[in-house]
């Protein structure tokens, strides 16, 4: 039996004491399969959706094999999305407090390239980053990887189908060969089997959590007829009232165009999608995952690598043609200790991917018609949270600590209506409580913050 126990683990005592600190009760099964693998040195191809562990499982492997007395890149994790990237270092970071001087360093597109050319000139032990910018500073040579030990690629079905194939095939050209390769992919077409015979020697193949947890996961799917998508998906709303639902469309342009419809009804809808800038996928993220937008709509590709805690439900507006990434869908829900909701909408002339899920998951789908749907007249999902924006961030030396200061220090606001607080180089942005929002919004744009004046915008 696998032992689920962090001090099974041959980790330094120091580093075991801050794993501990951090509120990790006991491994995720694909931290228990994996981690002894990568701290024998193996190369393994692992199955692992994102909420299960996998980060903690990577991150730990590379963090106890670096020698911090030498200053040179010694492990590369390669990201298909910025946001993914920030997160995984902010994990790496975490679990580093126990090893002094660790330098990790972020290298994403959308930021600007001079301030990472200084960061590089100290030679940090560990870059996490997207393919494109890593290739770019390769090429350049403001990035060396002659001493790398470990490369991790992570969400690599993602990479591949955003056509980062050749982009990572040319990094590892610039690479030593004997090194230790990660790959972990939530789902498993050819192509990951194709990659991982090009790079890797003889890896361990684990595969673990493909399923949701249907005790859970309340799964229910709605035959809908032509043309009733919209609709049917605002009587969904209304039936069930989830406070957070992340929406999937297979099209970014049809996800747009949802958020369009539903904000003309009321609703506080948010599309992430490709043509985005950055700046504006930040400021979506931030508002759905500071409750201050109710319903996020995205295509598989954009809601990858998202940590989003806490959506009470997911709804496929279109069901995909592939029932693993169904699966992983539907995975975004329910985590943790929370129940979740899991609705699909699907016409008759889909019956066979409805046939390919319930194969999948090797257990039948439970239909439905909207005629058991019970809509409410006048109904409004309004977010509880409203985000402002302020015009400073880390380049300014602002901090949480700063902006909560300036809310609640000579003010009757109680720091309990005041959440989240996000901050960027150049921007922050932090979560009201709605019936305050307008209090807020006046001392933080007629105060200061650390004795400085900003400019303060409420997002729509």
């Amino acid at each position: 039996m696998t032992s689920t126990a962090f001090l099974s683990l041959p980790l330094a005592p120091e580093f075991l004491k801050n794993i501990e600190s951090l509120d990790y009760q006991k491994m995720t099964p694909i931290q228990a399969h994996s981690l002894p693998v990568i701290l024998k040195g193996r190369d393994i191809l692992a199955q692992a959706k994102t909420g299960s562990g996998k980060t903690a499982a990577f991150a730990i492997g590379l963090l106890h094999k670096l020698n911090i007395r030498i200053y040179r890149t010694q492990s590369l994790v390669l990201c298909p999305t910025r946001e993914l990237a920030d997160q995984v270092s902010k994990e790496l970071r975490r679990l580093a407090r126990a090893i002094p001087n660790t330098k990790i360093l972020t290298l994403c597109g959308g930021t600007a390239f001079g301030p990472q050319l200084g960061s590089l000139e100290h030679h940090p032990h560990v870059v996490v980053g997207t393919p494109g910018r890593i290739l770019k500073h390769l090429e350049k040579a403001s990035l060396k990887l002659n001493s790398l030990k470990m490369l991790v690629l992570d969400e690599a079905d993602r990479m591949l189908d955003m056509g980062f194939h050749e982009d990572i095939m040319r990094i590892i050209d610039k690479m030593p060969k004997r090194r230790q390769t990660l790959l972990f992919s939530a789902t498993y077409p050819d192509e990951i089997q194709e990659i991982s015979q090009a790079i890797q020697i003889d890896p361990v193949d684990i595969r673990v959590e493909a399923l949701h947890d249907d005790k859970k996961i309340k799964q229910v799917f709605y035959r809908i007829e032509k043309g009733a998508r919209t609709k049917t998906l605002v009587t969904l709303l209304e039936h069930y009232r989830p406070e957070s639902s992340l929406v999937f469309c297979n099209r970014k342009q049809q996800c747009q165009e949802l958020s369009n419809a539903l904000w003309e009804q009321g609703f506080h809808a948010l599309a992430l999608h490709g043509d985005l800038e950055q700046k504006e996928r930040d400021q979506v993220l931030v508002q759905f995952s500071n409750k201050s937008s109710s319903l996020l709509i995205a295509t598989d590709v954009a809601a990858r690598g998202l940590d989003i805690k806490n959506v009470n439900a997911v709804i496929n507006f279109e069901l995909s043609p592939d029932p693993e990434i169904h699966i992983h869908r539907i995975g975004r829900t329910g985590r943790a200790d929370n129940k979740g909701l899991a609705i699909s909408l699907f016409m008759e002339s889909e019956n066979y991917k409805l046939d390919a899920i319930s194969a999948f998951q090797d257990s039948p789908v439970t239909i439905k018609t909207g005629e058991s749907l019970k809509a409410r007249e006048n109904f409004k999902l309004s977010p509880p949270m409203v985000t402002l924006a302020i015009s400073g961030g880390r380049k300014d030396k602002l901090r949480a600590g700063d902006i909560l200061g300036a809310l609640t220090s000579s003010t009757n606001l109680p720091g309990k209506q005041i959440g989240k607080i996000d901050i960027f180089d150049n921007l922050a942005y932090v979560a009201v409580q709605r019936p305050i929002a307008k209090q807020a919004f006046k001392i933080l744009s007629e105060g200061n913050i650390k004795a400085r004046k900003f400019k303060v915008k409420k997002l729509r």
